[in-house]
């Protein structure tokens, strides 16, 4: 049994006060959904769509091709996230591909249910984008699959979502459907969020002890890495604060404690509101110190911004999210990760600085942003949440979780020349499984000798780009790496940097487990729409070649030191050979972090980047998400990239293709998608 701990900083007569506070009986949903509007099919034929929204009425035809894969970009793009009140429905999904929606089209079409294909709410965890759509009179959601950060924030604002297409006949009859329906599938801390309606209220409910969620009676069992965390940091009693319980399994509902909570620049206003208008505005924010805001995502934003978008007043809400964080920050006495000093740049981009500054192994990290799962890198369990789940976090310093499944990547052998984590992820996305949901809300465990070759920067590379596969979370056991990682980085002593390591049992259970061969997988590249459309950097040239414009070097994914390393081998080996980055080609070369720059500055790297033909950026999501430097201006503008998503909108309108940061550079010294080895032995 794992051992039960107190954590210091809980007062128990605190415990009591917030449950104090909660006196007032909360009102449960009707049993009966009555659904009265009409039903909208986002078909990929897009005059059918067009038409719908010009009000034909369509009725439900199982053979109708609905549009896959959208995602929150898609639903709210960047821009449409500088607001976080109901304007969001003036814009609701006017990032869809095909250009039909325009502001107001959904709102205008008055649906009561929405409905699409796979992977409805693929990518980031902005809460922005469910909200957009219950703003705009949307009161169910209906797809194939739903992606888990997505489903778990259309549940905590009282929007609801199944996936059984047989509810609409009988919605499009007047029939009303029992709220069963739509709970049925959800274990009880998910049900009884639908039934109260939205997370805040049955927050309230458990507080005021109306409602508690049944305790953990999972006995021993062998457990994987991601379940012994979880275990460790169940809450198990909410009136003592003790933690632990002897056993997790999958589908287990509870709350943890967080070891870590985090925000940034797009989402702290909005968390801000929602916490205020919970819980009052005295409300009081609960173990301070483990909280922290990030001033890392619109760093740039409006230095790119266009004058007719400036006369829309957008400079003038971006620079709002940024006042109200401040205030924020300063009002609770926060640990915030600001500009620098001259506002050149960011500090850091948050998942960086968790990396770097924040996590350790055997915690709970929770951001909002679904690359928190960076972090679990350090062998932590780290995951994405929305505006609701966090505003609520602040409150209660706990989180809830449902136990997911594992599948288990068991990494064997030495990568062939030039490949790297990346190229073992754009791989593993573009399998079947992936392809086809099968990773969705699932933990991948990395694992294997073939970890003994992969740094921690490229180790969390793989956990970065988890989340494409619709995961939870990825996660690898700490080991010497993180020992060393730790040692050399944070300054501890050995012995604190060998706390905190849980491994998986021998014995544990997983969905699914996969052995990969790191020297069988090629250099990959994801052709633009979807992280998973990996194939092979010669495949994807096979047509006719791939003519590039930009060339950008970045974020999380892309921006860390290992990949300084990169950019400087590549560029580096083309100085000497007498390449620099082709005419009419863009290159951009931007740091994760301070940290980051300054080891770049320190091994002369930005001599090189210069002599090279490279522009460097300051720390800062940027490009990554439309708000920096390196963005698209036109649809048919080709981009090669070291981020981590390709959704239509992502860094503008053009097309970006997803790489590591070796085929990165020698792309953009060639001008056409290639591989350095490709590239130097032409040369």
């Amino acid at each position: 049994m794992l051992a039960v701990m107190r954590t210091p900083s809980v007062d128990e007569s605190e415990v009591d006060d917030y449950a104090d506070q909660m006196t007032t009986t909360i009102a449960k949903r009707a049993p009966l959904v009555k659904l009265t509007g009409r039903v909208l099919y986002l078909s990929k034929d897009l005059e059918q769509l067009e038409a719908q929204l010009h009000g034909e009425i369509l009725k439900h035809d199982p053979q109708r091709e609905l549009i896959d894969n959208i995602s929150t970009d898609e639903l709210t793009p960047g821009w449409v996230c500088f607001w976080y009140d109901e304007t969001l429905g003036d814009y609701c999904l006017v990032g869809l591909r095909g250009g039909k929606v325009q502001k107001d089209s959904i709102k205008s079409a008055k649906p009561a249910v929405i409905v699409s294909g796979l992977s409805k709410g693929c990518g980031s965890s902005r809460e922005t984008a469910p909200y957009s759509e219950m703003v705009a009179g949307v009161q169910l959601v209906v797809a194939k699959t739903i992606e888990k950060i997505y489903g778990q924030n259309c549940r905590n604002i009282g929007l609801l979502t199944t996936t059984d297409f047989s509810v609409l006949e009988r919605i499009e009859r007047g029939e009303s459907i029992p709220l069963e329906e739509f709970t049925r599938g959800l274990n009880d801390i998910e049900k009884g969020i639908v039934e109260y309606g939205g997370l805040f209220n049955y927050n309230k409910a458990r507080l005021a002890g109306e409602v508690t969620p049944p305790p953990v009676a999972t006995p021993a069992r062998p457990m994987n890495l991601v379940e012994k965390i979880i275990a460790s940091r169940a809450i198990a009693d909410a009136k003592t604060g003790a933690l632990g319980v002897a056993a997790v399994q999958p589908g287990d509902a509870l709350f943890c404690r967080a070891d870590v909570r985090f925000s940034h620049d797009y989402t702290t206003a909005m968390c801000e509101s929602l916490f205020t208008a919970g819980y009052g505005k005295d409300a009081q924010l609960r173990e301070v110190s483990s909280i922290f805001a990030f001033n890392d995502h619109l760093t740039f934003r409006n230095k790119i911004m266009s004058d007719d978008d400036k006369k829309k007043g957008l400079n003038i809400l971006v620079d709002n999210l940024g006042a109200v964080q401040e205030a924020f920050v300063k009002k609770h006495g926060i640990r915030y990760f600001g500009l620098t000093e001259d506002k050149s740049g960011s500090e850091a981009i948050c998942h960086n600085g968790v990396m770097e500054e924040l996590g350790a192994p055997g915690q709970i990290v929770v951001g909002t942003d679904s690359h928190t799962c960076t972090a679990g890198a350090l062998g932590l369990f780290a995951f994405g949440v929305g505006s609701t789940d966090m505003a609520n976090a602040w409150y209660t310093a706990d989180i809830q979780v449902k136990v997911p499944a594992s599948v288990q990547y068991v990494l064997k052998g030495k990568p062939a020349k030039g490949v790297t984590a990346k190229d073992v992820m754009l791989y593993i996305m573009a399998q079947e499984y992936s392809r086809q949901g099968g990773c969705i809300a699932k933990v991948l465990e990395f694992s294997g000798d073939g970890l003994l070759h992969l740094n921690m920067d490229e180790r969390a590379t793989l956990t970065n780009l988890a989340v494409e596969c619709g995961a939870t979370t990825g996660i690898i056991e700490a080991d010497d790496v993180t020992k060393q990682y730790l040692m050399k980085f944070r300054g501890w002593s050995e012995d604190r940097a060998s706390q905190g390591y849980l491994k998986a049992d021998a014995d544990a259970a997983y969905d699914a487990t996969f052995t990969i061969d790191l020297g069988e997988v090629p250099q990959m590249v994801a052709t633009p729409g979807d992280p998973r459309n990996g194939v092979r950097v010669d495949d994807a040239n096979h047509d006719k070649p791939v003519v590039l414009e930009i060339a950008y070097g970045g974020s999380c994914t892309g921006g860390k030191m290992a990949d300084m390393d990169m950019y400087a081998e590549v560029l580096g080996e083309g100085l000497k050979r007498g390449l620099k980055v082709k005419d009419g080609v863009r290159m951009f070369i931007q740091f994760g972090s301070q940290r980051i720059k300054r080891y770049a500055v320190d091994q002369g790297y930005l001599e090189l980047f210069a002599a090279a033909g490279a522009e460097v950026i300051e720390p800062s999501c940027g490009a990554c998400i439309n708000a920096g430097p390196g963005v698209s201006r036109t649809k048919d503008t080709v981009t090669i990239s070291a981020i981590n998503r390709n959704f239509p909108g992502r860094s503008g309108p053009g097309q970006v293709y997803l790489a590591s940061p070796r085929v990165v550079a020698a792309s953009a010294l060639k001008g056409v998608l290639t591989t350095p080895e490709a590239l130097f032995s032409e040369a």
